[in-house]
């Protein structure tokens, strides 16, 4: 996987930027090496996760979101996910929900994640 570590505000933030994430073995990997490089944030494009992320019925999303809170790293699914929220209202609230919170956010692009890390 290719990750660059940005400094964006004071906050260090690891962008997942070209490994798909299919498995939760992928998700440990990468929360681990983010965990251990004391990243704050990771940034994962939304197109670098499977369907079944988006489909809540799978438990993909918890399984990956939980894995994030446990190792107290930030989560930030980055990129259009429209057609996924418009598909699902369940998905379209468990983000304006998560959005919301401090922990995990579903955002449009880098420059959003750094305006909120920036408040």
């Amino acid at each position: 996987m290719t990750e660059t570590t940005r400094g964006l505000t004071d906050s260090k933030v690891l962008v997942a930027d070209t490994t798909p994430l299919h498995t939760l073995t992928d998700v440990v990997d990468l929360v681990g090496n983010a965990s251990y490089q004391g990243v704050a944030w990771v940034a994962v494009p939304a197109d670098l996760l499977p369907a079944d992320f988006f489909r809540l019925r799978t438990g993909f999303a918890g399984e990956v979101m939980q894995k994030f809170v446990n190792y107290r790293v930030g989560l930030a699914v980055v990129g259009d996910i429209s057609a996924h929220t418009q598909e699902s209202t369940a998905l379209a609230d468990l983000v304006r929900e998560s959005n919301a919170g401090t922990q995990i956010w579903f955002l449009p692009d880098l420059a959003t994640l750094e305006g909120r890390l920036a408040r």
